[in-house]
């Protein structure tokens, strides 16, 4: 059935499912006063998804736990808790490989543990969505919000996103899934945010309602085919390029590495659609830009109203996306300017 034709139906835990379109852009707003962890489970709640695993490491921890609740609730198809972060991955690419909507979190140390699955993730082309609440992960050992994993990140062939603010992480949850799940692109996300001074702190966040949720996941639009019957996971190995010589081995990975960089390039039309942008500018005609993202841009913006004090304007370029990268629109806006100050970020 296609996913269209389910719009004004009821999903499993009785919600209607609604246009995504009109669901996060018309839908009326409700604002409550949640914690970056308890806005992911709202988010999650409204997702429609099949599939959560979890694994407990600070700070993402109290988010993971949230969303078994959805599951007691009958939110999310099936949940459980893997043996490790390497696992969790694992496993959410073997639920995504059958077809599954699929959801997880990750901070930090869990994130590099679970590093090799990533580039296995976006050649296999899963669309799995990823919460990154990073921290530190080097020594000394820290736990303090830190974006070292982003880095690490950059180059798996996910998408990747840096949230600045709770009302981010909730409306890019829902429209993550609407990016990294068209058939030109079928990526997955890795949805990051600063750890403990977005998941640990209340703001008043604009909620859609919660009897409406996405579309359900359909696997058939699919770049590759999923597992099912017709499709077995032998067929997966049938033949392998690792029993070829080494030349058709490298030509075949080189190629498809290739074809993920090249879905991430299609993506960007997908994201700017739905973030309304790769980047937001606040005070374009200012001669000194600070061009940051993630909760860097919060502290740009209190900068930017001590500097107004004395009479300095500034401007503030929040990069939405990191994958893809917006350097052309980062460099427009830097071609008049006299200064800009940036945030370490590609």
């Amino acid at each position: 059935m296609a996913t269209q034709s389910l719009v004004g139906t009821k999903n499993r835990a009785g919600q209607v499912v609604a246009d995504p379109w009109k669901l996060m852009h018309e839908a009326e707003r409700t604002p409550c006063f949640y914690t970056g962890s308890e806005v992911i489970k709202e988010a999650v709640r409204r997702a429609n998804c099949d599939v959560m695993i979890a694994y407990p490491i600070t700070p993402q921890s109290e988010a993971a736990a949230l969303i078994g609740e959805l599951f007691a609730e009958g939110f999310i198809g099936d949940y459980f808790r893997g043996e490790s972060e390497f696992a969790v991955m694992s496993q959410c690419a073997g639920a995504a490989f059958g077809g599954a909507r699929v959801f997880t979190t990750t901070a930090g140390p869990g994130t590099m543990r679970a590093m090799e699955n990533f580039p296995m993730w976006a050649g296999a082309r899963l669309p799995i969505q990823m919460i990154v609440t990073c921290r530190g992960v080097n020594s000394p050992l820290s736990i303090q919000p830190d974006t070292l994993e982003i880095a690490y990140l950059l180059n798996t062939g996910m998408l990747v996103w840096h949230a600045e603010t709770a009302q981010d992480f909730y409306d890019w949850i829902l429209k993550g899934y609407m990016v990294s799940e068209e058939p030109d692109v079928h990526l997955p996300l890795a949805l990051c945010c600063d750890g403990f001074f977005v998941t640990h702190t209340k703001d008043v966040v604009n909620l859609t309602p919660a009897d409406m949720c996405l579309p359900p996941y359909d696997p058939y639009r699919s770049p590759v085919p999923c597992m099912d019957m017709e499709c077995p996971p032998v067929r997966m190995m049938r033949d392998p390029f690792v029993m070829k010589s080494n030349y058709i081995s490298y030509a075949t990975h080189a190629s498809w590495q290739q074809e993920v960089w090249a879905a991430i390039e299609r993506s960007r039309k997908h994201t700017i659609r739905w973030l309304d942008g790769l980047i937001e500018v606040d005070h374009p005609n200012a001669d000194i830009l600070i061009v940051a993202s993630g909760t860097a841009v919060s502290q740009g913006r209190e900068a930017q109203s001590l500097l107004a004090e004395d009479g300095i304007e500034i401007g503030i370029v929040k990069v939405k996306t990191l994958r893809p990268w917006p350097g052309d629109e980062i460099g427009e806006r830097q071609k008049m300017l006299s200064t800009s100050l940036c945030q370490s970020l590609m």
